[in-house]
């Protein structure tokens, strides 16, 4: 059920690097996302899969995590992605990609989720130096990264309380992601 898929894709930091991701499976996963609704069909995104143990080393020290966890400085060596996509936006195609980006990421995340995997979408990336290491053209610019693995992190969600919705990881590491109730979000006019 798509509600079932929903709840369990949430934004897995932390996961088991022993377990790996096919180029192939991701390109399944990258097929849903060609095949999600477009902004006036411009279909502007590319996509650059890194699933190499030495470029995923070299791609990891140029990513932020985890931003509301101050005292943690992203997954150990063992708790690592074993996989990156790049969305890329194809400058040559358009400069405009309206919603795409989101369309596409919820579809490849929901695929991994499906399979039994998970990710985490990063916007906190040194664009220029992950560039390089993929050895992207000019006019494909990086607009996230999404990390890829078999979680290895329990999530739960919460009711915000009182506006509060920075996510924090409890004494058993369990990670507990605030959101705000329905009444709150649905703006009701009549």
């Amino acid at each position: 059920m798509i509600r079932d898929l929903v709840i369990k894709n949430r934004s897995y930091r932390r996961f088991d690097a022993s377990v790996k991701i096919g180029k192939e499976q991701i390109e399944q996963w990258i097929e849903l996302a060609r095949l999600s609704a477009s902004g006036r069909n411009m279909q502007p995104l590319k996509y650059a899969i890194c699933t190499d143990e030495k470029m995923n080393g070299q791609i990891f020290p140029n990513l932020g995590w985890a931003g509301y966890l101050k005292d943690w400085n992203g997954p150990e060596e063992k708790e690592r992605p074993v996989a990156y996509v790049a969305i890329l936006l194809d400058k040559s195609l358009a400069e405009n990609y309206y919603c795409d980006d989101g369309i596409a990421i919820q579809s490849i995340l929901l695929g991994a989720v499906e399979d039994g995997f998970g990710g985490c979408t990063i916007g906190s990336v040194n664009k220029s130096k992950v560039a390089k290491i993929l050895k992207l053209p000019e006019h494909l610019e990086i607009l996230w990264l999404i990390a890829l693995g078999k979680p290895a992190e329990k999530v739960v969600l919460d009711t915000a309380k009182e506006g509060d919705i920075k996510y924090w990881r409890d004494e058993n590491e369990i990670h507990h992601v605030p959101k705000r109730p329905l009444e709150e979000i649905i703006f009701r006019s009549i």
